[in-house]
C-alpha cells in the first residue's frame, strides 16, 4: 500500500523539490498549499491537494479528523510551510512558531499523529558560530539565535522536543541553494552583471546544501525510521566568501567582476533604513535587520558528523556542480 506523505509549503522553493522527490518515490503525495498559492511546480497529476488553516488549531482538528476518515492518517509529514521575510518582526513567531505549535497540537488532539514528522528549522536557530578559532557549529553549542527567524525557528524546535514520544526530526540546513530558489539568484544577477558585492572585511566562512540533497536527507530518515533526532544539514565543504563568488562567476563565464567590500557598519543602517520604508510601505524586504545579522556572521560552518555517521549522507551535490546546475536551470526559465 502507498505511504501517504504532507508536504507543508510545497509551493515553495524546498516544498516543492521535496514534492518531486514524493512523487519519484512512489509516496501517495499531499501538497499542503493556500488556496492563492502558486502551482507553477506543481503540475503533476498525481497530487492531491489540500489546504489546512494553520491559524486555526480548533478549525485544523477538524480538518484533519476530516482527512483521516476519508482517507486514513498521513503517515508521514514534512513541515516545511514558514516564513523567512516579514513584515513585523512578531510575525515570525506567528507562523514559524505559532502555526507549528497548532499543527503539532492539532495532529494529537485528532489522533492524526504521523509515523515521522519532519520539521524543516535552519542553522539560523544556533545562531552565530565561534568567530576566533571558526569552530564548526555543533550540540556542544548552547543554541543563542540573533534573529527574529531563528528564534521563532528554536521555538519550534524546543516545543516539538518537549512532547513525549512525539516522532520527530529536526533538521537545521545551511545555506539551500538551487532550481526554483530566488535568494542566491539576487547574487548570480549581480555577478552576471559584473559586481560581486560582499559585506564586512573579517574572513567569512559559508557552507552550502543543494536542495536535492536536503530533500534526500527527509526521505533518509523516513526510510531509517530515524525518531527523536536533530541534524546540521550542509554538504560538507567549507568556503569563504570569496571561493564561493568565484565558483558563481566561473558558472556564469564571467572574466572581469568588480569585487566590492561594503564595511559593516555602512551596511547597518542601509539594512535598517530598507525595513522601515518596506514596513511602511506594508510589504516585507529581503533586506533588514535580520539580513543585516546574518551577512555579518562570519562563521556558517557546522558539525554534520551526526549525519555521516546516522545516515551515511553523502552529497550528490557539491557546490560548483550544484552551482553549474541552478545557473543552468535559471537561464532555461528567464530568470537569468
Amino acid at each position: 500500500m502507498q505511504k501517504k506523505i504532507l508536504i507543508t509549503g510545497a509551493s515553495g522553493f524546498i516544498g516543492s523539490t521535496a514534492v518531486d522527490k514524493a512523487l519519484e518515490l512512489g509516496y501517495e503525495t499531499w501538497a499542503g498549499i493556500r488556496s492563492g498559492s502558486s502551482r507553477k511546480f506543481l503540475q503533476d497529476s498525481r497530487l492531491n491537494f489540500i489546504d489546512l488553516n494553520y491559524s486555526d488549531k480548533d478549525h485544523l482538528v477538524a480538518q484533519l479528523r476530516a482527512f483521516t476518515a476519508e482517507h486514513g492518517k498521513f503517515d508521514y509529514i514534512a513541515h516545511i510551510a514558514g516564513i523567512t521575510k516579514a513584515v513585523r518582526k512578531e510575525d515570525f513567531e506567528r507562523v514559524n512558531f505559532g502555526q507549528t505549535k497548532n499543527l503539532i497540537d492539532a495532529l494529537i488532539e485528532s489522533g492524526s499523529v504521523p509515523q515521522l514528522f519532519v520539521l524543516m528549522s535552519s542553522l539560523s536557530a544556533w545562531g552565530a558560530g565561534d568567530e576566533k578559532q571558526y569552530r564548526p557549529i555543533s550540540f556542544d553549542q548552547l543554541p543563542s539565535p540573533d534573529t527574529a527567524y531563528g528564534k521563532s525557528k528554536l521555538m519550534a524546535e524546543n516545543y516539538l522536543k518537549s512532547i513525549p514520544d512525539f516522532p520527530y526530526v529536526i533538521l537545521r540546513p545551511t545555506g539551500v541553494y538551487g532550481p526554483r530558489d530566488k535568494d542566491y539568484l539576487i547574487l548570480m544577477r549581480a555577478v552576471k552583471k559584473g559586481i560581486d558585492v560582499g559585506a564586512g572585511f573579517k574572513k567569512q566562512l559559508l557552507t552550502f546544501i543543494y536542495s536535492e540533497d536536503l530533500v534526500k536527507v527527509i526521505f533518509t530518515c523516513m526510510d531509517k525510521g530515524i525518531r527523536r533526532r536533530e541534524y546540521f544539514v550542509a554538504d560538507g565543504d567549507v568556503y569563504t566568501d570569496s571561493e564561493f563568488n568565484r565558483i558563481v562567476k566561473e558558472a556564469l563565464h564571467k572574466k572581469v567582476v568588480i569585487r566590492l567590500k561594503v564595511p559593516l557598519w555602512l551596511v547597518k543602517p542601509a539594512a535598517y533604513v530598507s525595513e522601515k520604508i518596506a514596513s511602511m510601505q506594508g510589504r516585507a524586504t529581503t533586506f533588514n535587520t535580520d539580513k543585516y545579522r546574518i551577512m555579518k556572521q562570519r562563521n556558517w560552518t557546522c558539525d554534520i558528523t551526526p549525519l555521516q555517521r546516522e545516515l551515511n549522507f553523502v552529497p550528490d551535490f557539491r557546490l560548483k556542480e550544484g552551482v553549474e546546475k541552478t545557473i543552468a536551470w535559471y537561464k532555461n526559465e528567464g530568470w537569468l
